[in-house]
């Protein structure tokens, strides 16, 4: 089984096994780590002594090289968060709620050298909830995909079906979100606002300033502005419903929030005490 190599986490930035590899452990099965597979050539001749008829990859996150590619008989498979050619690329959660899209799903494709542009078994769909995240989103992709792999599985070993090539048009690109992204502008609509905080949770996280220090937005909502329009930013209510939030166009009601050094808490807890009224968010 190949994963990731170790990485700094949590606040004492320890090395820490990805689950992959603590699955991967527990169950008795060899583990690689290499840090590229293009450079680590010792990796790519222990995955040809295996003689794997097929070689499935999710979230792999380090481009195959042809070496391994053409190792298979039956290809390298991939199950790809995103309904292809849409999403192509790093972040198709994050794209797919940041656009707005009203469904999304998995798809079942073969790996080849391009980003995400090889031919496609199957794929299935799901609806993207009216306030879900990418955290949620993701875990519900995740058992979606696995149900996909197993039930075509056999039949892809067997070599009964084609995969069909992705068409030329519609095809759109998802890149990695960087934490610079994650920067609430105020300016914007509070729909896109909260397509955003949605986005970006868990990571990086929407954050704006309160009084000048971090505020992290972990869950928000848009609503319909009143017929005042204060400054984008303005804090206009703070109470048992949560802090509502001047935005562009409308208003954004935060639920969940995160002060610097703190843990997460609703923001209705995170107000109370708090002269929050009249503050403006983000200056």
């Amino acid at each position: 089984m190949l994963t990731q190599p170790d990485r700094p986490a949590g606040r004492g930035r320890q090395l820490t096994a990805s689950p992959v590899k603590q699955f991967a452990l527990a169950q008795g099965l060899p583990v690689l780590q290499p840090e590229s597979l293009r450079k680590d050539r010792s990796a790519v001749d222990m995955l040809a002594r295996l003689k794997p008829d097929l070689i499935v990859v999710v979230a792999y996150g380090l481009i195959l090289p042809r070496a391994v590619l053409d190792l298979p008989p039956r290809g390298c498979l991939n199950i790809h968060a995103s309904l292809l050619p849409r999403w192509r690329g790093a972040g198709p959660i994050q794209a797919a709620i940041l656009a707005g899209d009203a469904e999304t799903g998995v798809a079942l494709m073969q790996l080849e050298e391009g980003l995400d542009t090889g031919p496609v078994f199957a794929t299935a769909r799901t609806a993207i909830g009216r306030l879900e995240t990418a955290a949620g989103l993701h875990d519900r992709l995740a058992t979606l995909g696995a149900d996909l792999l197993s039930s075509w599985l056999d039949r892809i070993l067997l070599g009964s079906v084609q995969a069909v090539p992705q068409p030329a048009v519609g095809a759109s690109y998802a890149p990695k979100l960087a934490k610079s992204d994650a920067r609430i502008d105020w300016l914007q609509p509070a729909q896109v606002i909260e397509r955003r905080v949605r986005a970006f949770n868990p990571r990086p996280v929407a954050e704006t300033t309160l009084a000048g220090a971090q505020l992290r937005c972990w869950r928000a909502e848009a609503l319909p502005a009143g017929s005042a329009a204060p400054p984008p930013g303005t804090v206009l209510r703070a109470g048992d419903a949560g802090i509502d939030v001047q935005a562009g166009t409308g208003l954004l009601r935060l639920h969940e929030v995160q002060a610097a050094g703190r843990q997460r808490q609703p923001a209705a807890d995170f107000a109370r005490g708090r002269q929050l009224v009249g503050e403006v968010l983000g200056r």
